[in-house]
């Protein structure tokens, strides 16, 4: 049987839907695609966020003391990755030769690494290996990462678009955007709270602040988000710091208050022999949002 209109107009609109598809599909792969950095120097300068401090002097000032200007940094300012490097990171290689997928830490310590290519993590790699602070120091989670990388679902932020809590179109160097997504607790889950690295060849996972937020602090009916709690009047300090001891201490004295009570008795075997016995009893309450400790 030969096929009739109906027929043919059914292959045609088939053909033309599979076809729109296809170069609609296309065009959302070229416009995200990612513009790649090849050196260090371009990364550093793509996400440099000095110039926000001429608007915004005192939140840049509080976001320096924070540990998101230096993740790759550790306590007491030591490189935080460097024997990882070393022991770790790239068996049978030398160290110099590290490439992106060596680093899964980089997932959350480093997001816009994925902007960068190998070379660029090979570069990181010496600057680690030499103790190059003043390098390393630069690779932070800047205002561009959180304002623009993660500020909006499924990782596709508008090129040259910073986002705020509400629209400010007339804005001083970048057009700022409404993004409800910086209220709310997803937005610090993207990192602390990640799950498994599985596209590194050491899949790890290393926060699960997030999901204990969601599945103990929320469920027993918690109701502060983690910038309510770690941001308050949009301080970008973000405590704790891990640096401040005493700050540190008090901090975790609030967060996890601990009664101890203790009776003391004498133990009586026989008429000649006694031992001095206490019983200590302690309870410690959490009062944090999410499990301690936890990144």
């Amino acid at each position: 049987m030969l096929p009739g209109p109906r027929d043919t107009c059914v292959k045609w609109t088939l053909a033309v839907s599979f076809l729109f598809v296809l170069l609609f599909s296309s065009t959302v792969v070229r416009s995200h695609a990612l513009e790649r950095v090849s050196t260090l120097d371009e990364l550093i300068t793509r996400f440099d966020s000095s110039s926000c401090k001429e608007c915004h002097e005192k939140i840049f000032e509080q976001w320096g003391k924070s540990h998101h200007a230096r993740p790759l940094m550790g306590i007491d300012d030591q490189m935080l990755l460097t024997s990882y490097l070393k022991r770790v990171a790239v068996p049978g290689k030398p160290a110099e030769q590290a490439i992106k997928s060596d680093f899964p830490c980089f997932k959350c310590h480093l997001p816009q690494i994925k902007y960068g290519t190998d070379d660029v993590a090979g570069e990181i790699a010496k600057a680690m290996l030499k103790d190059d602070k003043t390098t390393v120091r630069k690779l932070n989670i800047g205002c561009l990462v959180c304002h623009n990388e993660k500020a909006v679902v499924h990782g596709r932020p508008e090129k040259g678009v910073v986002y705020g809590s509400k629209e400010v179109p007339e804005h001083k160097g970048h057009p700022v955007k409404k993004s409800t997504l910086l209220n709310d607790s997803l937005m610090c889950g993207q990192c602390h709270g990640l799950g498994p690295v599985l596209d590194s060849e050491m899949p790890v996972q290393c926060a699960t602040l997030y999901g204990s937020y969601l599945h103990a602090y929320i469920p027993s009916g918690g109701s502060q988000t983690c910038q309510e709690c770690h941001m308050k009047n949009a301080d970008h300090y973000m405590p704790p710091d891990f640096n401040q001891r005493a700050d540190l201490s008090e901090r975790l004295r609030k967060s996890l208050p601990m009664e101890v009570q203790s009776y003391a008795y004498t133990f009586h075997p026989s008429e000649e022999k006694f031992f001095p016995k206490v019983v200590v009893k302690t309870k410690i309450t959490s009062k944090a949002g999410h499990r301690i400790p936890d990144g």
